[in-house]
């Protein structure tokens, strides 16, 4: 308990003080006509209120990561709460601002043009690759997993008569197809601020149950010992099981959404900053949830589970012990319900950055039908392959992406001779800790972790020399 409240102070100290910081660093311009009002065009660039923007970019990047990665995570004990809470404050939520205020300074550009920018046209090359592959994969996962949540409750004769699980498949990728084509105002800005505020309101409700069915007084205590029951290291997997609610390049690519809609850069700590937070806060709840049941009730209603780290079963378990039949239907509604309004805006995303390097207009709808068809198409095949391994390639893809943001937003600063560090000191990190997991890992390239995190840690050396070359050691402002 004493460690889950530790873990939840670093989030309120995020919150209040280090967002601050961070937008000093960065230095806003209220002064500074945004992209909405410049690129307006009725599709992509509409005007939005900043408490809209703070809600939609927060059920954007949250979906069932937050909570799916979390329940991963908790395996690990209370090792989980340290790395949602350290990752999201000083990596996560920074990663998520830098990303947002760098596309509206430059006419709301998606991730891989922003980073072209700065880390020059190969290394955009790149992550425009695996820009569109996480996305895609993105769609995937938040088709299979609230489809798999939503079974959960579906009356077995309509599941029989209707294909099973591909019965919400196909109401969710029909779904898809509206969301990713029509204007932002017309469904995305009426809709999703309701799901994020949903968002926010599940998680309060999660709390208050710890507090009066005293399961807080059942959270682990942190200890250096490894309960995971696989016998599974903590670095590097850990750092990846849990991305969402710690650190995710996935974010960075929805942040030029909102950027494309905000009226004014002040808007930028709320909007981006803080709604990483209110993710961190999810995550680290779910996290404990799930804990008080893997560690507590070893005859319970979980039995077994710690080990095969069922996601949905576990979601819907804890739904119904928390709130009773009626409460955990309505819960499991909005855990399902909520990533898909991250699948389509990923979906969205993917959209606009293909437009973007090819430079095709999408005010017109026949050419945003001509970029999405092939992008569902790719989604539907994905759809066949296992949902465990489609995870760790998308938990892997989404770290990765992370280490593109991050060395753009330490180019940036430093070439301003601002405190680069807030994203030099992460971009270190994730450079270290994505190479070495793909290194080492089963599914990766399997080697033993003496040579994978050698050449993880040479790899980012290199990195980081670069960096102080064409940095720290000239006069440039790009």
């Amino acid at each position: 308990m004493i460690t889950f409240f530790v873990a939840a102070a670093i989030l309120v100290f995020g919150y209040f003080v280090y967002a601050k910081f961070v937008e000093n660093v960065f230095v806003i311009d209220p002064d500074r006509t945004t992209p909405v009002f410049t690129k307006a065009d009725g599709v992509d660039y509409v005007p939005i209120s900043d408490r809209k923007a703070m809600l939609i970019q927060f059920i954007s990047i949250a979906g069932t990561g937050p909570i799916f990665g979390a329940i991963q995570g908790a395996l690990w004990g209370p090792a989980a709460f340290f790395w949602i809470v350290l990752g999201c404050v000083f990596a996560g939520a920074t990663h998520d601002y830098m990303s947002g205020m760098l596309s509206i300074r430059q006419d709301g550009a998606t991730l891989a043009e922003m980073v072209g920018t700065y880390l020059g046209p190969i290394v955009k090359n790149l992550c425009r690759v695996v820009m569109v592959g996480l996305l895609i994969m993105v769609a995937a996962v938040f088709t299979m997993s609230p489809a798999d949540i939503l079974v959960e409750i579906t009356p077995a004769a309509i599941l029989e008569n209707f294909g099973g699980r591909w019965f919400w498949i196909a109401i969710i990728i029909a779904y898809f197809g509206v969301a990713t084509i029509i204007p932002i105002n017309k469904l995305i800005a009426r809709l999703y601020p309701i799901f994020g505020a949903g968002m926010i309101l599940l998680g309060v409700g999660m709390t208050i149950m710890l507090f009066v069915r005293g399961y807080i007084f059942m959270i682990p205590e942190f200890s250096f010992s490894n309960p995971h029951p696989r016998g599974v290291p903590i670095f590097p997997a850990l750092f990846i099981t849990i991305a969402c609610g710690a650190i995710s390049g996935f974010h960075a690519t929805q942040s030029p959404i909102m950027a494309r809609c905000m009226q004014n850069e002040k808007g930028g700590r709320d909007v981006f900053y803080r709604a990483m937070i209110f993710e961190g806060f999810l995550a680290l709840i779910w996290a404990a949830v799930a804990m008080t049941f893997f560690y507590n009730y070893a005859g319970g209603p979980l039995a077994g589970l710690a080990a095969a780290g069922v996601p949905a079963v576990v979601v819907s378990t804890i739904s119904f012990a928390f709130f009773g039949t009626v409460g955990g239907i309505i819960a499991i509604i909005c855990v399902g319900i909520f990533p898909i309004s991250t699948g389509d805006t990923a979906l969205r995303v993917c959209r606009m950055a293909i437009a973007d390097a090819f430079g095709i207009d999408q005010s017109p709808i026949k050419n945003r039908l001509m970029v999405s068809i092939p992008l569902f198409a790719i989604v539907i095949l994905l759809l066949f392959v296992d949902f465990g391994v489609l995870w760790r390639y998308f938990a892997w893809l989404n770290q990765t992406l992370a280490v593109f943001t991050l060395w753009a937003g330490a180019v940036y600063l430093a070439r301003r001779k601002r405190l680069h560090w807030i994203c030099t000191l992460p971009a270190i990190f994730m450079t270290f800790l994505t190479n070495a997991f793909i290194l080492t890992a089963a599914h990766g390239f399997g080697l033993a972790n003496p040579i994978g995190f050698g050449i993880a840690g040479a790899f980012t050396v290199a990195c980081t020399a670069v960096f102080v070359k064409t940095c720290l050691m000239t006069d440039s402002k790009a």
